[in-house]
């Protein structure tokens, strides 16, 4: 039986758990039609509040593809419509697995243009924070823009580095460079910046904070940077890094020999989640406020 890292509260994942149907890639059935209503009205709870709040904050191209995949708020997403949608624009699709899953697993799946999605949706209880990816993270956050050509290729591209970077023992460095794009990055759009890391545009809070507030650094795009670059992964992130295009991010990334990286950073010592260096192209520097004040297990002005 497959050994969840986070225990699951889903009793149709456990189900499948337990009775031995998670596939060899760990993926399960989404059993759609044994969403609740009370799970429906999560959705529609979640999607409402976030749309209601982004206005203008996210990246163009994220309003796109929720128009474009049909994504609203009447329900949790039926992948067996989603798919077919999204398979024809970029190639990719959802599939749903029961948790976090290991490394090299997710990363083969990315590399052949799948999307792991949790099967569950938080509880009222979680509405603002949760251990671990639900539905609305990884549907609402992430699924709008596979549909961008440039960013479905960015995304496969980087299932192939994962891959690599475990023949090169170097998981933390490509982890961080997934974490400061695909999930908390910011790209300057119509001279402003904009959202798009699934992280971000799927968090109430962290929206509006990491655009506006004063405490947190912003700091251009570097991969090297962002591979030394620690990273927060139970408040707000200390520093946000900013792309000035999708191009950018798949030509510095998809054609990169990352093998002369790992050599020169091996052994370099990390930078703090807060810091600024030497070298960097810095946008806004924070005054770590924020964190200093103890962050949100201390209520912190979120300033």
């Amino acid at each position: 039986m497959v050994e969840l890292r986070v225990p699951t509260t889903d009793p149709i994942v456990q189900r499948q758990v337990e009775a031995g149907q998670v596939r060899d890639d760990f993926t399960i059935d989404q059993c759609w039609d044994e969403y609740t209503d009370e799970e429906h009205a999560m959705w529609r709870k979640l999607y409402d509040r976030q749309t209601g709040m982004l206005g203008n904050r996210a990246v163009k191209e994220f309003y796109d593809g929720l128009d474009a995949l049909g994504l609203d708020n009447s329900k949790i997403p039926d992948f067996r419509e989603v798919n077919p949608k999204l398979e024809a624009l970029t190639g990719w699709k959802l599939v749903t697995v029961p948790g976090l899953i290991p490394d090299e697993p997710f990363f083969t799946h990315l590399a052949n243009r799948r999307f792991p999605v949790g099967r569950f949706i938080r509880k009222p209880h979680e509405i603002d924070y949760l251990q671990e990816p639900d539905i609305f993270h990884d549907v609402f956050g992430h699924a709008p823009l596979l549909g961008l050509p440039v960013f479905g290729d960015y995304m496969a591209a980087y299932g192939r580095g994962g891959l690599r970077a475990l023949k090169f023992d170097t998981l933390e460095n490509i982890t961080r460079l997934y974490w400061y794009t695909v999930e908390f990055g910011l790209i300057k759009q119509d001279d402003a910046l904009k959202i798009y890391g699934a992280g971000i545009v799927s968090s109430f809070s962290e929206s509006v904070f990491s655009l506006e507030a004063r405490s947190p650094n912003r700091i251009g795009f570097d991969i090297e940077r962002i591979m030394r670059a620690q990273y927060r992964y139970d408040d707000f992130q200390q520093t946000y890094f900013v792309i000035n295009s999708f191009e950018q991010l798949l030509n510095d990334t998809a054609n990169q020999d990352f093998a002369p990286i790992y050599e020169r950073i091996k052994g370099q010592a990390d930078i703090p989640a807060r810091a600024t260096a030497e070298g960097d192209d810095v946008i806004h520097k924070g005054t770590q406020e924020y964190a200093d004040a103890g962050g949100r297990w201390e209520n912190a002005p979120q300033v």
